[in-house]
């Protein structure tokens, strides 16, 4: 199978003619379409209902993740409802199979990595927050061991490694993902993950148990590729 992946759009209106003529040769290039989070720019049913035309015309079928950037209007479950009924494949904690292939996938949150990982002590705001990064991280494990296909495929917004954000501020790591995702991925196994949300960040990685991650937010890699909407891997 061929995938194309891509992340971090921040579709607005303005964007109608640039994303339509990136997304127009997809269906040339892949089989399957993947859309790491932050479709939207401000989480607006408007945004996403003229992304949807873009999309759809790329005829090509279509797995997403919301991000950061689909939550700001309070609209989520607006936004979904529409992808749903457009026949995008939305996953949210949630898994789908196809020809062989297994998509598990969450948004994820952030909280650091490593031995720099936050952890829920001190005052009942951190420990809210920390729950909040354990609560995805959970989500992918319940996604993840739905699969049964031979291969699996992981999508993210938020980086599961450090090695995918090198390139971005040193302060703001903490806050472009958290290895709590990681840890899930190696545990239970996957071929191939992506993600977006670091726009200046890395492409390649991989985790500690040797997990390819790849970086595939779009200002990512048209700092390689001016003309490029989208990576493909082969798996």
């Amino acid at each position: 199978m061929r995938i194309a992946a891509t992340a971090d759009l921040h579709f607005t209106v303005s964007r109608h003619s640039v994303l339509l003529e990136q997304l127009n040769r997809v269906r040339e290039s892949a089989d399957v379409l993947i859309i790491a989070g932050d479709l939207t720019g401000t989480g607006l049913p408007e945004e996403m209902n003229v992304l949807l035309n873009v999309v759809v015309r790329a005829r090509v079928p279509t797995i997403v993740v919301l991000g950061n950037h689909d939550y700001e209007s309070g609209k989520k479950g607006e936004l979904v409802q529409m992808m749903v009924q457009a026949g995008i494949k939305v996953l949210d904690g949630t898994a789908y199979e196809r020809d062989g292939v297994g998509f598990a996938g969450t948004k994820g949150f952030v909280g650091g990595f490593g031995r720099s990982v936050l952890t829920a002590f001190g005052e009942p705001e951190i420990k809210q927050f920390v729950q909040a990064s354990i609560d995805e991280a959970l989500k992918l494990e319940r996604a993840m061991s739905q699969l049964r296909a031979p291969k699996r495929v992981v999508v993210l917004h938020y980086s599961p490694i450090a090695a995918t954000v090198q390139g971005e501020p040193l302060e703001i790591f903490p806050f472009l993902g958290t290895s709590r995702l990681a840890e899930v991925v190696d545990r239970l196994g996957a071929d191939l993950v992506v993600h977006g949300h670091a726009h200046h960040g890395h492409c390649d990685g991989r985790t500690t148990g040797g997990i390819p991650v790849h970086n595939v937010a779009i200002t990512l890699l048209q700092g390689q590729d001016p003309s490029a909407a989208y990576r493909v891997f082969d798996i």
